[in-house]
C-alpha cells in the first residue's frame, strides 16, 4: 500500500546485556518523509537505529520494512529493502580510492530506479570529484564523509539513515554537508538524521523525534517542539 511506512518498529525493547536501553519505542519513517532523531548522550539514539537496520536484536518488538516482518534479518537483507546507513565515525574503506569506495556500492534501488549515478554524485561533490584518484586514508574527515553519503547515494536508498553526519567536522565543511543533506530531502529519499545541531537539523525536518532514556518524549514538528522551551531544555540543554 502506497502509505505503508518505508520502516516501523513496534514496541521495541532493546538490551545490551542486562542493561534495558528501549522502552517500548514506536517508530515509523514513510516515503519522502525527513525525521530528525535527538537527544543526549546515551539515551538511546544509536541503538535506536541498530535494532531497525539489524545490527542489534531488540528482546521484545517488532521491525517491519515496507511492511514486511524483519525484525531479526540480517543487515544486509535489511539493506536490499532500500535502506541505506551512515554510520557515525564514517566507516569508509581507507585502502580503496575514492572512484572505488563509489563504484563498488552501485546498485539500482527497487523497482529499477538508478537516479544517483556516479556522475550525479560526483557533481553533488566536487571536492571528491577533484580526489578521485586519493585513497581514502588521505581524505579529510569531511571529506571521508561526503564520500561516505556519497557511497550512500550510489545504491538508490528508499531511506538514508544519518548517524552524527557532522561530528567533528569544521563549521564550514559541516555546512557543505547540510547543504548536501537539503538537496538529498528535495530527491524524495526519506531520511533519518542524527545530530547535536538542533538549529540545523530541525529547519529541514518534517518532525521531530527525542529520546529520554530510551523512551519517546516527544514526536512532532519543529513549530510544536520550540514551543517547548522547557522540554528542550531539559532533552537537548537549548
Amino acid at each position: 500500500m502506497a502509505d505503508t511506512p518505508i520502516i516501523q518498529a513496534d514496541a521495541l525493547h532493546t538490551y545490551y546485556g542486562e542493561s534495558h536501553i528501549l522502552h517500548g519505542i514506536d517508530f515509523a519513517v514513510r516515503a519522502g518523509e525527513t525525521i530528525g532523531l535527538m537527544g543526549r548522550n546515551g539515551m538511546g539514539k544509536t541503538t535506536l537505529l541498530g535494532s531497525l537496520i539489524g545490527h542489534v536484536r531488540p528482546r521484545h518488538g517488532t521491525v517491519h520494512v515496507n511492511g514486511r516482518d524483519m525484525t531479526r534479518a540480517e543487515p544486509h537483507l535489511i539493506a536490499r529493502q532500500g535502506i541505506a546507513y551512515v554510520p557515525e565515525g564514517r566507516g569508509i574503506f581507507p585502502n580503496l580510492s575514492v572512484r572505488e569506495n563509489l563504484l563498488m556500492a552501485a546498485r539500482a534501488g527497487k523497482n529499477g530506479r538508478r537516479e544517483w549515478t556516479y556522475e550525479r554524485v560526483l557533481s553533488s561533490f566536487p571536492r571528491l570529484a577533484e580526489r578521485l584518484n586519493h585513497g581514502g586514508q588521505k581524505l579529510s574527515g569531511g571529506e571521508q564523509q561526503m564520500l561516505t553519503i556519497g557511497r550512500a547515494l550510489m545504491t538508490n536508498p528508499e531511506l538514508l539513515i544519518l548517524d552524527e553526519a557532522t561530528e567533528g567536522l569544521a563549521p564550514l565543511i559541516a555546512q557543505d554537508i547540510w547543504n548536501i543533506i537539503k538537496t538529498i530531502r528535495t530527491t524524495g529519499i526519506a531520511t533519518i538524521i542524527v545530530d547535536k545541531n538542533f538549529a540545523a537539523v530541525s529547519v529541514i525536518t518534517d518532525r521531530n523525534i527525542l529520546l529520554v532514556k530510551g523512551k519517546i518524549v516527544f514526536d512532532g514538528t519543529t513549530k510544536d517542539l520550540v514551543q517547548q522551551p522547557e522540554l528542550l531544555q531539559r532533552s537537548l540543554g537549548i
